[in-house]
């Protein structure tokens, strides 16, 4: 099930407080300098239409939450929606988590990682721009504090299964730990807008969460 369009929102709005493109930054990078404050910080892979930060930031005001979306109208919505409630513990960094985790992120700087629902990418020969493969779990690894967590979910069993398989293999980390599915009290109170989707129409949810030693 793929994504669906955006709705209109103000395109004059100015998002430079919540918005950087990954191409113009440059090692060192210290992510805590997007924020108005050092805190732990979370970091989202493919964040989407932003409904997790927009949520989560404000549930967990002591944390920084960092978003990563690869694809530009994703990204400026989501920051337009950040800038919109003044969060001033949230930041999107657009272009290709990849890169980012490879090249810019230090070690051991982030409590949690985040991925939901990730592209699936079906096709054996695209399999290679998945997120959760070999380099990005040995970078996820890498970047978390001790007792930091990766949270993976999608809606896709094969990814499920194949990445499992995948993290258990290329990193130390301990899991998959079970995770309760939480009732949501309204049509905003989900992760993210795919599993709200997913949830509505009672199709299956596979979730892990993995924890480093």
């Amino acid at each position: 099930m793929g994504r669906r369009s955006l709705p209109k929102y103000d395109r004059t709005l100015d998002i430079s407080g919540h918005y950087r493109e990954l191409a113009d930054i440059e090692p060192p990078f210290d992510p805590q300098s997007l924020f108005d404050r050092e805190r732990p910080l979370e970091i989202e892979v493919g964040s989407g239409k932003g409904l997790f930060l927009h949520t989560h930031s404000q549930r967990r005001p002591e944390h920084n939450f960092l978003g990563n979306e690869i694809a530009i109208k994703y990204a400026q919505f989501a920051s337009h929606r950040l800038t919109k409630s003044d969060l001033k513990n949230t930041f999107m960094i657009r272009g290709d988590g990849l890169k980012l985790f490879r090249e810019l992120l230090e070690d051991e700087i982030c409590v949690a990682v985040h991925v939901y629902f990730p592209d699936p990418w079906w096709k054996e020969k695209h399999r290679r721009r998945r997120v959760i493969q070999p380099e990005m779990v040995k970078d996820i690894q890498r970047i978390l504090v001790p007792e930091g967590r990766l949270h993976f979910w999608t809606d896709v069993e094969e990814y499920f299964e194949s990445g499992i398989e995948t993290i258990k293999e290329f990193s130390d980390l301990s899991g998959p730990l079970e995770v309760p599915v939480e009732d949501a009290e309204h049509d905003m109170d989900y992760r993210t807008h795919f599993e709200r989707r997913m949830r509505k129409n009672d199709h299956p949810v596979f979730r892990s969460e993995f924890v480093k030693a």
